[in-house]
């Protein structure tokens, strides 16, 4: 899709620069955490569990905020503002003397990730309705890119020490910034601005569009607990294949890599002609028996093949977000599809922080106890659950009712 305005490759180049600024870090975030604190591999799990808590927090309640901020002073301050706390973090990130210094960087980089509402008005503002879905489709593309690239550049950089990524990411944050100042144009004009209400950048006022949703609470539900078992990869994956597997960082940077190109592939390839052969409810049901059969996969597998061959399988289990998506996106009008995403996008940050917390604990026990792939038992049984809620309240409702939800 060519760009229709000079703001679109801008907007995207900053939740590019976001994934991959994320997504570099996570080879090297055991050998760093190990290295700041002397302590053992099972100990980093926790303590990187309670950085991903951390950002997590920071990035549920400074969402809202940007985005207000954005309505009032416009995108380009907002964003730029990002990007220049994303170069100075990293930075910070690259030389902390001690663990403290971590989580004041995880911290600042929760704060500074919250890039995608902004990012998405500049979408919006330049885009005719009639074309967002195409735009915003692009946004997606972007995360994804980011998230292969990322990893894969952070393993390689590893051979050059464990804060090599820190580094790199911050000098592409500080030439995005750099970009931002001298092409992006504002794209709010000052008469569409309003006043900044801290009552609108209340982020839990988000959750309201979804307490409004008759009929709606098994579907939510199985929303939450799969986003649960989903945090499984970010917050423990390089733990795990360390412990697990024995991997350095450069082989954990190429299996992130990996794993992020087959679920971009199943999204690209197999998702809509998925739901379009078996309709939105069977496809969620897949999606959730493979997650759930994958998971019990790690948590026995013994051999790096095995891994490789589960994360091929495993990609499938992406259609369970998007038809999760579809069939509540058909309860509410097409007035309020927005609100029902932000509310929607608070439950997967309120998913994010829990996530976290329960499955490095899980997985540091584990290890601990000689089950390193304890936190992916876990997140097995959590899809496993979700799969048969969908099996009770859905696949074997009375068609009258199904109707209804699909």
């Amino acid at each position: 899709m060519r760009c229709h305005h000079r703001a679109v490759p801008i907007a995207l180049a900053a939740v590019l620069i976001d994934a991959i600024g994320f997504g570099i870090v996570l080879p090297v975030m055991p050998t760093l955490i190990v290295e700041l604190t002397g302590g053992t591999l099972p100990e980093a799990t926790r303590i990187g569990g309670w950085l991903a808590i951390v950002f997590a927090l920071a990035h549920f309640f400074a969402g809202p905020i940007l985005g207000n901020l954005g309505d009032r002073y416009g995108r380009r301050p907002v964003l730029l503002a990002a990007m220049l706390i994303f170069a100075i973090d990293y930075a910070l990130m690259a030389f902390a003397p001690t663990i403290a210094w971590l989580f004041a960087g995880r911290l600042i980089a929760g704060i500074a990730g919250a890039v995608y509402g902004p990012a998405n008005a500049i979408l919006a503002d330049v885009t005719p309705p009639e074309k967002r879905g195409a735009t915003f489709g692009l946004m997606g593309a972007a995360f994804g890119m980011g998230f292969v690239i990322g990893p894969a550049i952070g393993g390689l950089l590893a051979d050059l020490g464990p804060r090599a990524p820190f580094i790199a990411a911050a000098a592409l944050a500080a030439l995005n910034a750099t970009w931002i100042s001298i092409w992006l144009p504002e794209t709010l004009a000052p008469e569409n601005r309003r006043p900044f209400e801290w009552r609108r950048a209340n982020p839990l006022g988000t959750f309201a569009p979804l307490f409004g949703l008759k009929g709606a609470a098994p579907l939510l539900i199985v929303m939450f607990i799969w986003q649960l078992a989903h945090q499984v990869y970010p917050s423990t994956w390089a733990f795990y294949a360390e412990l697990a597997h024995g991997w350095d960082s450069e082989a954990i940077g190429w299996s992130l890599a990996a794993s992020g190109a087959a679920m971009a592939v199943a999204q690209i390839f197999v998702t809509g002609r998925a739901i379009a052969l078996l309709g939105e409810t069977r496809t969620v049901m897949i999606g959730l028996v493979i997650g759930a059969l994958v998971y019990a996969g790690y948590a026995f597998a013994d051999q790096g093949w095995q891994v490789y061959a589960l994360l091929t399988v495993g990609a499938l289990q992406v259609l369970a977000y998007p038809s999760l998506n579809a069939l509540l996106s058909r309860m509410v009008d097409a007035s309020n599809q927005g609100a029902l995403q932000g509310g929607m996008a608070s439950l997967a940050s309120v998913a994010a922080i829990l996530g976290p917390l329960s499955l490095t604990q899980t997985l540091a026990y584990g290890a601990e106890h000689g089950f390193p792939g304890a936190a992916f038992a876990l997140a097995s049984a959590l899809a496993w659950v979700a799969a048969i809620i969908v099996l009770m309240f859905l696949i074997r409702r009375p068609q009258s009712d199904q109707k209804a939800v699909a």
